[in-house]
């Protein structure tokens, strides 16, 4: 029996919700299934959660000019940075000749007060970061009244000393809403996942490396982040970079045993650009956006799902 069979018509709109949240989390999602926090589901404890970020492999292709540097994030204990996450994506939907549906997130903005909390002399070399949130906005009226109640809530990043996330800590504030909690988790998701990591290698001006990372999403997939360092003053660098995903498998097995999908079509690539000062623990600037569209079919191809999505993450003062 098709997954979309028109009988079952009906029934298809919580799996197409299901697929619109995993679109709105492409890039953004975690390897850890049992986690208490994910982009498509809300955190039921105000006690710290954390979740495994996927590893990151760094290769660099190209050193760059000299004079050559290894580039590594170096914040020491205690220092304090403020900084403004903005996030938002669109996801709009069709089954077959259905009318188009919008499963779109608002955008948020989330004022951070980050500090550093483990030296960097840590014999791992990694770096433990504290996170408070500060007045959570959203021009969705709805979504902006519900956030009110997240101010205070906090969050964490460790990092490694090339820069990448290899963990993520949530811990929302007590009467923190649901909506709330997880339009915050979506925001840090991407968050995540847009991280530039730095090679091992020394590297100038005009240095290019690609970062692989693996990103659970729903359906499993491989991202592939080139980046190239444009510009340095002193501490302060610039990297442009795009970002291209592509999934495992051409068979998607859906949660909850609903059965499995084809993959007809993938495409998720975008660009941006980061700021980032080595003696700092937050990027200072910087924008990328990554879109595509997708297209699914069920085992007897009697029913396509096609989508359209874009997701945006803005790092300021």
């Amino acid at each position: 029996m098709p997954l979309f069979s028109k009988a079952s018509r009906p029934g298809s709109s919580l799996l197409a919700a299901t697929l619109s949240l995993v679109a709105l989390a492409a890039g953004c999602g975690s390897d850890d299934d049992s986690s208490q926090a994910g982009p498509a589901g809300t955190t039921s404890t105000t006690a710290e959660v954390t979740v495994p970020i996927s590893a990151t492999t760094v290769r660099l292709t190209r050193p760059g000019d000299e004079p050559r540097e290894v580039l590594q994030r170096r914040p020491a204990v205690d220092v304090a940075q403020q900084v403004r996450l903005t996030t938002g994506a669109e996801v709009f939907q069709r089954i077959d000749d259905q009318p188009v549906q919008d499963f779109s997130s608002p955008e948020i903005t989330v004022p951070l007060t980050a500090v550093v909390t483990r030296p960097t002399e840590d014999a791992d070399g990694a770096i433990a970061l504290d996170l408070t949130l500060g007045a959570v906005t959203s021009p969705d009226s709805r979504l902006a009244s519900a956030l009110e109640a997240s101010k205070g809530s906090g969050a964490g990043f460790t990092f490694d000393s090339t820069g990448a996330i290899t963990a993520l800590r949530l811990r929302p504030a007590a009467e923190s809403q649901d909506i709330a909690r997880s339009a915050i988790e979506q925001a840090f998701y991407q968050a995540v996942y847009r991280t530039i990591a730095f090679p091992a290698e020394p590297v100038g001006i005009g240095a290019q490396w690609t970062i692989h990372q693996k990103v659970m999403s729903g359906i499993a997939l491989d991202q592939t982040t080139v980046a190239t360092l444009t510009a340095r003053d002193g501490n302060r660098v610039t990297i442009d970079y795009t970002v291209d995903q592509t999934p495992q498998s051409p068979i998607w097995q859906l949660p909850g045993e609903a059965g499995t999908l084809n993959v007809d079509q993938y495409v998720m690539r975008g660009a941006g650009t980061t700021t980032v000062d080595l003696g700092l623990p937050l990027p200072v600037a910087g924008t990328v956006t990554v879109s595509g569209e997708q297209q699914y079919s069920d085992p007897e191809g009697a029913t396509l799902l096609r989508q359209t999505t874009s997701n945006r993450v803005q790092w300021g003062s």
